[in-house]
């Protein structure tokens, strides 16, 4: 891999390992060897909460039978063991521990829970669901969701509405994947241009400024297929033109998948006169929430 003339290759959403996350592969510590022999700088550990009750276990996680306390537990040594590997690689790679998040019914109080029990680097703020509803794990479960909340257009209002919800509530260092709603609809840059749509785009990317949050390049859109990472490139221009930070992620999920597509995301940050003296999720989380 060749490194582009920046501050270094970083992730600010990574490290998924088999080890921690049912539908990724490879343990956390080859994780981040993979990190360190590709030649970056930092990386942010970014492992999925545990949810907040079983119904909102993944799929992968119900068919292997794992209940809501193992899941907690094995969250408990996900943290353990990425603060052992932050300080055994600290002379090789600056490793931030941070964690994903949810969306589901009791998240707030659940995430404020996780952080003051396992006090992590910063929380990356995704939505993975709409009205619980999941829209992120086939095409199928995204259209019954569409469906439900009356079309894709008013999925996508749903999504964002959430969206900025979590926003305030949490004040995450990092919002993740901004546009996945984008992910099963081919459609995505003509719908993005619907007054009621890009109003609300337009209003979180202001709260996110407000904030003074990073948004996630999140390059793993290019692994699915998608033509372009998420943020798509009109909300990355309104993004760039409010003075966002915004930095790459791999969102990683694997040792092949290291650093996958990353000069590609850099080249258009690039372009695009994004700042690529890269900002770190180091915003002390406690204090997002005080």
């Amino acid at each position: 891999m060749t490194t582009p003339n920046i501050a270094g290759l970083v992730s600010v959403h990574g490290g998924h390992s088999g080890e921690f996350c049912s539908h990724a592969r490879d343990t956390l510590e080859e994780i981040i060897q993979a990190y360190i022999e590709r030649g970056f700088a930092w990386v942010g550990l970014t492992e999925h909460m545990p949810p907040v009750s079983a119904e909102f276990r993944y799929p992968d996680e119900r068919d292997l039978g794992l209940d809501t306390q193992y899941l907690y537990a094995r969250f408990a040594k996900y943290i353990e063991t990425a603060r052992r590997l932050q300080q055994t690689y600290a002379s090789q790679l600056e490793i931030i521990v941070g964690f994903e998040t949810e969306s589901h019914p009791g998240y707030e109080a659940f995430v404020q829970k996780l952080i003051a029990e396992f006090r992590p680097d910063y929380v990356v703020g995704s939505l993975h669901h709409v009205h619980d509803l999941p829209i992120d794990m086939t095409e199928a479960l995204y259209r019954d969701a569409a469906q439900q909340v009356g079309g894709i257009d008013a999925l996508y209002c749903a999504y964002f509405d959430e969206q900025v919800e979590l926003i305030n509530a949490l004040k995450p260092a990092v919002v993740g994947h901004f546009d996945l709603i984008r992910l099963f609809d081919p459609d995505y840059p003509r719908r993005l241009q619907q007054p009621e749509i890009w109003q609300r785009i337009r209003r979180n990317l202001e709260r996110i400024k407000e904030l003074d949050l990073i948004l996630d390049f999140n390059l793993r859109a290019l692994s699915k297929g998608a033509a372009e990472p998420y943020i798509s490139r009109p909300i990355l221009l309104e993004a760039r033109d409010l003075g966002i930070a915004v930095v790459p992620g791999d969102d990683s999920h694997s040792v092949d998948s290291v650093g996958l597509h990353i000069d590609t995301g850099i080249g258009i940050l690039q372009e695009l006169g994004f700042d690529t003296n890269w900002r770190k999720p180091i915003n002390p989380v406690a204090h997002h929430l005080t």
